[in-house]
């Protein structure tokens, strides 16, 4: 994907079109949601979301590249003759009426760690994750709950298979920070939404929440970017967020 996209910046050609195993990107996974549709087009900014929030149909680096030297993307099926794909591009001025979110990704392989009782200081959160990346463990979402007695809670997700590796690193510094306990749990995953029409439109999270509180999904962290919002939540309730979300958000409903 990346070599194909870097061939045609440098040769400056109208669009890049990738061949792969599905005919367009969806607004999910048509695999948990029937319903999900094709889109016609997506920005840089979404499809880049999208791929690093569990997205697999291009690799994150040939978006990066694609955004950065303004290379039309098309992904093609290799399986069919026929269909325009779907379109990545810059956003325009006639995309300004689309959908408040054009998609919903997600991901199966979270673990969230949690450590609790430490000291409420300047740099207590170095010290936790200090060791983590030095480890070449990957952080994601982060929460931190002040205490009223001078400590406080510290949580974080990892991918799960660096979940292991992780908490063996925290129970060996677990006296250094002062930590009165350290406790995980490998069975999360991550929901998140994706749209730039989020910039236009509040009310969006309030959605999102509400939605998830109706079918008695709790919500365990939120990481929110300016055209995202992610969710850690129990992975057994996973599809079913993500068909009720593509629901509310009309994902099903063609645009006009």
């Amino acid at each position: 994907d990346t070599t194909g996209v870097a061939l045609a910046a440098a040769i400056k050609a109208d669009e890049c079109q990738i061949y792969t195993d599905v005919d367009g990107v969806y607004t999910t996974d048509p695999r948990v949601v029937p319903e999900a549709r094709k889109l016609d087009t997506i920005t840089f900014e979404e499809m880049l979301e999208m791929a690093s929030l569990g997205s697999k149909v291009l690799q994150i680096r040939s978006v990066e590249f694609a955004g950065k030297y303004k290379v039309k993307l098309r992904v093609l099926s290799s399986f069919q003759e026929e269909g325009e794909g779907t379109l990545i591009t810059v956003e325009e001025d006639k995309n300004m009426e689309q959908p408040i979110i054009s998609g919903i990704a997600f991901n199966r392989d979270e673990a969230k760690i949690t450590v609790l009782g430490v000291p409420d200081k300047p740099g207590i959160a170095y010290q936790i994750l200090g060791p983590v990346a030095d480890a070449n463990v990957d952080v994601d979402m982060i929460i931190q709950n002040v205490g009223h007695d001078g400590t406080t809670d510290f949580s974080f997700t990892v991918n799960r298979p660096d979940y292991d590796k992780a908490m063996k690193i925290l129970e060996g510094v677990q006296t250094h920070i002062g930590a009165r306990q350290i406790h995980g749990d490998r069975t999360m995953a991550k929901v998140s939404i994706v749209g730039v029409g989020m910039r236009s439109h509040p009310g969006v999270a309030s959605r999102m929440f509400r939605t998830l509180a109706e079918e008695g999904i709790n919500i365990q962290m939120i990481s929110t970017s300016e055209i995202k919002i992610s969710v850690a939540i129990d992975e057994k309730y996973l599809e079913l967020a993500v068909r009720v979300l593509h629901r509310a958000f009309g994902l099903d409903q063609a645009a006009a």
